[in-house]
């Protein structure tokens, strides 16, 4: 079994072309993809969520 690919925050902002602040009120709104947060406190979303999420906000505008 493949492990998904795993990125870290800064290349998922430079992605979205958004900043750390805008990510973060995404995200407590629960408007943000999947976060998953390493045991040494590092953040990672995996390229899955990332691209499903993304699917699921072309809908929304569609």
């Amino acid at each position: 079994m493949t492990r998904p690919e795993m990125l870290k925050l800064p290349e998922v902002l430079t992605e979205l072309k958004m900043s750390r602040a805008a990510f973060y009120r995404m995200r407590a709104r629960g408007q943000a993809p999947r976060i998953r947060k390493l045991p040494n406190g590092e953040l990672r979303i995996s390229r899955s969520d990332l691209d499903a999420w993304w699917e699921r906000c072309a809908e929304r505008v569609a």
